[in-house]
């Protein structure tokens, strides 16, 4: 029989460094995060090869005497719980595996002096045993270096992917660490190549521009809403400033950054009938909850949380983000293309036919005329000779702007283009509309808010109800959404333990395979923890009517009923974008339409 034993201490280390420490944006999070709990107002991060070969976190917090980092390095040592209520956590650490699990598996440099002491200390741990012991010169603070990681453990090493894509995961990490707390200066270092600094006091809404994008102050909602004991802030970018990957959504929770699957997807629900499916939203959340209502000691990186009322949670960041989004999102975020408005400022090359009448002639002499003949006109090339088709805008007497212009965001109508794009005169620019992708998003606005929703998702009664065999761990999903999804107008009920029947669909989605339906809505609980395919399934069918009950592209408007549709969009909600996400309207400022004549 086996004999049991006590693994060595320098072994139990480095199986816990395994969870802990994965890659070297695992030990420079822990790090830094031990920085911002010793209350530095500066961090700087400096990394050689992506942290392969170095790491260094310098900070001015509070720290450590020789006997307090003697005992940080031991597991399970931690000045973050003062008692043993752990529901209470308030720092980002609060294990205590951090330290020797990155001494376990790396060269381990820590130099740290106390505000009030004369002299620092320096310790130095080589993959589990301690090579250096005595005073260092240095600033109160702490000072921490991480070198030859997983020198000793080439079957770990092997699995660390190429620097670059080390450092990426790097900046990832001290990207969301400094937009969690904007109190903080940060300075992030790559070799010799400063990657940013900034300083710590200037405000969550420039802190998060600064780093995520620039544009996101201009083309985002700043979000502040309290309710229930939850408190949720952040920049939201409007739908149509968007991405093809989730990359850029920053989610907090009371200042940890977390990636969850249940906020996750209380974002991809808040956008729903926004955005198409392949794109994803830009923002910044915080949330603050109770700490109680919070378990953050769910896995040893600390990047996953579950919530005590995780429905409630999920409706507060719906409704929060809606809310912010119906207030702001009648602004487009996007301007004319950079490519296409360089072409305006590109003088055009006068065709060979229109030189020959024009050139040589002295336009400013008295009774100058022209004697040619009159020649047709000619496409740019001069070749064939056909006249080229006439212009398809209209001209009709133009409205006098109101006294009241200011409060007209998009303007007078002035015509039509192409019988699909109005052309519009603001107090401050010219206004293009795309007239079927702004009458879409009013029309799908006008069905929500006569209650179509509830007639979409009017139940359809199965004439036999239908066995759909499934997981078993699929089935205990779907059993706890049955309540949720009979207000969707889905009705079903657990038929054995690996079985679900169907007895009623959405009368809208009458046509579509039950069985299809309750894998695809399983598949969407598994990864998101709540069942939101089902909702977008009844938007899209709302967005479906919309678009072939709008005003289609090439229809003749009047200029009576352009300016109904201009000043409808100004009242609507997220009329800044289609349907699908794509602008609405674009506008060119006056300055920018003096810069083209060279005013400016």
């Amino acid at each position: 029989m086996p004999t049991i034993r006590r693994l060595p201490e320098a072994l139990v280390n480095r199986i816990a460094a395994g969870e802990v420490v994965e890659r070297p944006a695992a030990a420079l999070k822990e790090i830094v995060e031990n920085a911002i709990d010793a209350g530095a107002g500066q961090i700087t991060v400096s990394l050689v090869e992506g942290g392969l070969s170095r790491i260094e976190v310098t900070d001015d917090g509070c720290g450590m005497d020789p006997a307090q980092m003697e005992l940080a390095l031991e597991r399970h040592a931690t000045s973050k719980l003062p008692d043993e209520a752990i529901e209470q956590v308030s720092t980002l650490g609060f294990r205590g595996e951090a330290l020797p699990s990155i001494g376990s598996v790396a060269k381990l440099t820590i130099e740290s002096r106390p505000r009030d002491a004369e002299q620092g200390w320096r310790r130095v741990v080589d993959h589990g045993e301690v090579t250096e012991d005595g005073p260092a010169a240095l600033p109160p603070g702490t000072r921490v270096r991480v070198e030859q990681l997983f020198a000793k453990v080439p079957a770990r090493r092997k699995f660390l992917r190429t620097s670059r894509s080390e450092y990426g995961a790097c900046h990832d990490v001290v990207r969301r660490l400094a937009m969690a707390r904007p109190d903080i200066g940060f300075t992030f270092k790559h070799g010799d190549r400063t990657i940013f600094s900034v300083q710590g006091g200037e405000g969550l809404e420039n802190r998060v521009a600064q780093i995520v994008a620039r544009e996101l102050k201009d083309n985002g909602v700043t979000i502040d809403l309290e309710k229930y004991g939850m408190r949720l802030t952040g920049i939201a970018g409007l739908p149509t400033y968007n991405r093809g990957v989730a990359d850029h959504q920053y989610l907090f929770v009371n200042g940890r950054p977390v990636k969850d699957r249940l906020l996750t997807g209380a974002v991809r629900g808040a956008y729903s009938d926004m955005l198409a499916r392949d794109r994803h939203a830009v923002l910044a959340l915080f949330l603050e909850i109770e700490p109680e209502a919070v378990d953050v000691n769910v896995h040893p990186a600390k990047t996953e949380v579950r919530f005590r009322e995780a429905q409630n949670v999920r409706g507060f960041i719906v409704s929060a983000l809606r809310n912010a989004l119906s207030s702001g999102d009648r602004r487009s975020a996007q301007s004319p293309d950079a490519a296409a408005m360089g072409r305006w400022q590109q003088e055009p090359e006068q065709p060979a036919a229109l030189r020959s009448i024009f050139e040589g002639r002295d336009w400013t002499a008295p009774g100058s005329r022209v004697n040619e003949p009159v020649q047709p006109w000619q496409d740019a090339q001069g070749a064939g000779g056909d006249t080229l088709a006439m212009p398809q805008g209209r001209a009709e007497q133009a409205e006098e702007i109101a006294a009241d212009a200011a409060d007209y965001p998009l303007g007078i109508a002035r015509g039509q283009v192409a019988n699909t794009y109005i052309v519009a005169e603001s107090a401050d620019g010219l206004v293009l509309v795309d007239q079927h992708a702004a009458h879409e998003r009013l029309v799908l606005e006008r069905l929500k808010a006569a209650g179509a929703e509830d007639a979409v998702s009017r139940s359809q009664a199965l004439l036999m109800p239908d066995v759909v065999e499934m997981d078993e761990s699929d089935c205990v999903r779907l059993e706890e959404q049955i309540e949720t999804l009979s207000k969707h107008g889905l009705v079903i009920e657990r038929f054995g333990p690996s079985a679900m029947l169907v007895r009623a669909i959405p009368h809208s989605l009458k046509n579509g395979d039950p069985t299809a339906l309750l894998t695809d809505i399983a598949d969407d609980l598994a990864k998101n923890g709540e069942a939101l395919l089902l909702g977008e399934r009844l938007d899209l069918v709302l967005a479906t009517m919309a678009c072939h009950g709008s005003v289609r592209a090439g229809r003749t408007l009047t200029v009576t009923e352009m300016n109904a549709l201009l000043r409808e969009m100004e009242r609507t909600p997220r009329s800044g974008q289609c349907n699908h996400g794509r602008p609405t309207w674009v506008k060119l400022s006056m300055d920018d339409v003096e810069k083209l004549f060279g005013r400016h």
